[in-house]
């Protein structure tokens, strides 16, 4: 346990669990945030699988799953989301679905992912998304949480863990989202410490 007003900003604040007025602007301007369509919200989610294989030093592996219904399920060999206790014991999963990505949102010079679209966040896959499932299962312990357009349901979850580490991610895209649905093969290209694998 710790304080959480200690907690260093690395890609996200931990100190707001929920910015209204940040998701709010994400659906405010379909035309913008989901010019890319679903493949564009898939590769925001490799983005985050990437990273943490690169920050591990190895060849990371996720599998993207499409269903007939229009869900996607983007899956990881990851730590899982970085998850801590706070100090009165609250469980804290770190804000990536519904707070801004302090790295790329909105930054003039941000980072360009395969489709050659801005990296904006998870946040701006949580806000196009009626419903987006998140789970993850970390060494100590796993938990899951639903989200409406970026607005968690409920309280975090504890779930039972899987025999090993990795996060997940279930959505399905809104209406207003239009644009490219599959990633295409030079996509995954893009990715150098990921291994993908379409179903």
């Amino acid at each position: 346990m710790s304080d959480r007003a200690s907690w260093v900003t690395t890609t996200h604040a931990w100190s707001s669990d929920l910015d209204l007025a940040h998701l709010a602007e994400i659906r405010s301007r379909p035309t913008l945030y989901g010019s890319g369509g679903r493949r564009h919200l898939i590769l925001e989610v490799l983005a985050y699988a990437n990273e943490e294989a690169e920050s591990r030093g190895r060849m990371g592996h996720a599998v993207v799953t499409m269903r007939a219904d229009g869900t996607v399920t983007v899956a990881d060999d990851g730590r899982g989301t970085d998850t801590r206790v706070d100090e009165h014991g609250d469980v804290i999963r770190k804000p990536v679905m519904s707070t801004r990505d302090v790295r790329f949102f909105d930054a003039e010079d941000c980072a360009r992912l395969p489709d050659g679209l801005p990296r904006r966040g998870m946040s701006v896959v949580s806000a196009m998304c009626p419903v987006l499932v998140h789970e993850n299962h970390r060494a100590n312990g796993a938990w899951s949480q639903t989200y409406r357009h970026g607005v968690p349901d409920d309280e975090l979850c504890a779930i039972t863990a899987s025999t090993a580490t990795g996060t997940s991610v279930t959505f399905r895209v809104g209406a207003e989202v239009h644009g490219p649905e599959s990633l295409v093969d030079s996509d995954l290209a893009g990715f150098p410490a990921l291994q993908v694998d379409l179903r």
